[in-house]
């Protein structure tokens, strides 16, 4: 796949159906671990360049806490979890309960960082769960990576990971609420997920949906 120009509705339509279910397991999953009623739910998929993935947390000077994990198995690729460091701050406060977790401080608060680790183990076990039943592809997640930096140095982590790295990034937007009694308090994130080159391609003709030769 040379550019973007293969990717058509039906694909996105596709991959974001197959997030909202992921993104409704990992909710599940969030709601008994922290015995609070959270709700998350996709509300756009879409392919970005790669050298685009920056302007969508802000630019690529902003620091962010991102979420790396390799994904291994028929269709292996890559997968970040990024949300600007003040929005994880705060979903972690609000998770754990601990108002003085500041991720743009330094020494990193241990707890704060295992947390939000965990909710990226999540939704990535969430997200390649559901991908993975809906094409039949064994898809497994390595040990997830904590980072917190600027927008292209986690990403150029990422791809030094990568030997053959794709030209382009499938942007799952997510969002994480909080269901309280008197607020809902919501969060914002993106998953980006930057397969090989060869494994969009497989993906899609496991869905039924071949993209264009």
């Amino acid at each position: 796949m040379k550019d973007l120009s293969d990717i058509r509705l039906e694909h996105l339509d596709i991959l974001k159906e197959i997030g909202n279910i992921g993104a409704g397991n990992a909710a599940t999953a969030l709601s008994q671990m922290l015995n609070k009623t959270i709700d998350m739910k996709v509300p756009a998929v879409k392919v970005v360049p790669f050298n685009e993935i920056s302007n969508l947390v802000g630019g690529e000077e902003v620091v962010v806490a991102a979420i790396f994990l390799r994904i291994k198995g028929d269709a292996p690729g890559n997968m970040f979890f990024m949300l600007p460091v003040d929005e994880a701050s705060r979903l972690v406060q609000q998770l754990v309960g601990d108002s003085t977790i500041d991720f743009s401080e330094e020494p990193i608060n241990e707890m704060g960082a295992s947390a939000l680790n965990e909710v990226g183990n999540i939704l990535a076990g969430s997200y390649l769960s559901a991908l993975s039943d809906f094409t039949k592809l064994n898809l497994q997640p390595t040990p997830p990576d904590l980072a917190i930096d600027m927008t292209m140095a986690i990403l150029s982590f990422g791809l030094v990971e990568l030997s053959q790295a794709g030209d382009f990034a499938i942007v799952i937007d997510t969002e994480i609420n909080e269901l309280g009694e008197d607020e809902t308090i919501q969060s914002k994130a993106h998953f980006f997920l930057l397969p090989d080159p060869e494994s969009l391609i497989r993906i899609f003709h496991s869905l039924g949906v071949p993209l264009d030769e």
